[in-house]
């Protein structure tokens, strides 16, 4: 079995002899360059697991190796060597593309366990083959949604996922888990807006046995469950500035300190964020560093509201209906159902069309959801067309003209509010009134725009 081949760029002899002793220990075949155009060469001759290189070279920086080795199109991962203390290289380096990086001096520990997580990229997601993907849908938006997806899932980037509340963040980070190399390492999902602030240091760290009254024991805390994994901090907005400080500096180093210790432990993580808020405004707010807005993120991925992709509502009811129902029991939509869903804007996304769902399956006579059952506010209710004659015609007719009227009018409004994503001004454009009259037909007919 021939074994992977490894690049390593650096101009000091000392630490490119050190990195090519620890690799060829683990196995490895080692090619090395002191410059650029060495590397260039080497790349052209040769594939390789993985390109390790060092920012600065005579002959220019590492930030070019790593544009090269992106656009070539090999899929080859490149890692890169940053000074201690420039964070901010590695920053940009990975929104270069660049799959990870180490921080000068090079700890080995770190060293192997990013080489033996880059060697598993080219292995099949063994979590993704079980199940498929966790992200239900055909539509032009969640097809692409995937697409990104698949390639975060090629690099140690931290990520950012944004979106509306039920618009799926878990799912997303769930799922570039699955399809990464670290999908059979842990994932741990953290509420941070659920932790009391007293506690969050004990809680991302861990803490030794007596480091405070309670310590009976040790334990260990959510960054080193996640070790070898993924670390997700869902509504990490909500943070106190204090812990930011703490948290800035464990992503940095990637060593954490357990209260209590007098050592660091090295922990290797991958950091994905999520939150419904914008951070940019909580940083000019100053409710959040913007040391560590950049530092979460690097790439950022955005969540699609379920109104914007309604193509999708026939097969997400359907896989909802069977998990809260049973693959064996079929359950059925009456006339006007799924119209009537059409026609609601989901303020709650996902999350709340499943409500939804629970509910109306709650109270459904013999397996059938009717649209009395949906309990809708503010949903035109779609009632079936009936070829009958006159009596079908004129059970057409609305019982209150102005009511109906009212209601058709609501309806519009809203279609434009969720083509808009609730923008008033495109959504006045859209319908051909001034944003005045928009204003108030929105407080004439109680519309409101949904909670963040």
């Amino acid at each position: 079995m021939v074994a992977p081949r490894i690049l390593v760029v650096d101009d000091e002899a000392d630490l490119r002899e050190l990195l090519e002793m620890t690799l060829l220990r683990m196995g490895l075949d080692v090619d090395s360059a002191a410059t650029l155009q060495e590397a260039h060469g080497f790349l052209a001759r040769s594939d390789y697991a993985l390109v390790l290189t060092d920012m600065r070279l005579p002959d220019g920086l590492g930030l070019e190796l790593v544009r090269a080795v992106c656009a070539g199109g090999k899929n080859t991962p490149i890692a890169v060597v940053t000074a201690f203390g420039s964070a901010d290289n590695a920053v940009v380096a990975l929104k270069a593309g660049a799959f990870d990086y180490l921080s000068k001096p090079v700890a080995l520990d770190q060293l192997r366990l990013m080489v033996q997580s880059a060697l598993r990229l080219n292995a099949p997601p063994v979590a993704l083959a079980r199940g498929g993907s966790r992200l239900t849908g055909q539509s032009s938006a969640i097809v692409a949604l995937r697409a990104q997806i698949a390639r975060l899932a090629r690099s140690m980037a931290p990520v950012a996922i944004s979106g509306e509340s039920g618009s799926g963040k878990e799912l997303a980070a769930r799922e570039i888990h699955a399809q990464s190399s670290r999908a059979e390492q842990p994932f741990i999902a953290v509420n941070c807006g659920a932790i009391p602030e007293a506690l969050m240091e004990a809680e991302f760290f861990g803490y030794r046995k007596g480091a405070f009254t309670g310590a009976t024991m040790d334990r260990d805390g959510f960054f080193q469950a996640a070790n070898g994994g993924t670390l997700m901090l869902d509504e990490v907005a909500d943070l106190p500035l204090a812990m930011q400080v703490k948290l800035l500096r464990a992503i940095q180093e990637r060593r954490v300190r357990k209260l209590g210790a007098n050592l660091e432990d090295a922990v290797d993580v991958r950091i994905i964020s999520a939150t419904h808020q914008n951070l940019a405004a909580c940083v000019e707010a100053g409710k959040f560093r913007q040391d560590l807005f950049y530092r979460l993120n690097v790439i950022e991925l955005g969540l699609p509201a379920l109104r914007e992709r309604l193509d999708d509502l026939d097969v997400l009811i359907e896989t909802i209906l069977q998990r809260l129902n049973g693959a064996g029991h079929k359950v059925l939509l009456g006339p006007g159902v799924l119209q009537t869903l059409r026609s609601y804007a989901f303020p709650g996304n996902v999350r709340e069309l499943e409500n939804i769902l629970e509910r109306a399956l709650a109270f459904a006579d013999d397996g059938v959801i009717e649209v009395a059952n949906l309990a809708l506010k503010g949903a035109r209710t779609v009632l079936p067309a009936d070829a009958g004659g006159a009596s079908a015609a004129a059970s057409e007719l609305p019982p209150c003209l102005p009511d109906y009227l009212d209601q058709v009018e609501r309806d519009i409004i809203l279609r434009a509010l969720a083509r808009t994503r609730f923008n008033r001004t495109q959504a006045a454009q859209l319908l051909g009134i001034s944003l005045r009259q928009l204003r108030y037909q929105m407080q004439r007919l109680a519309i409101h725009a949904p909670e963040p």
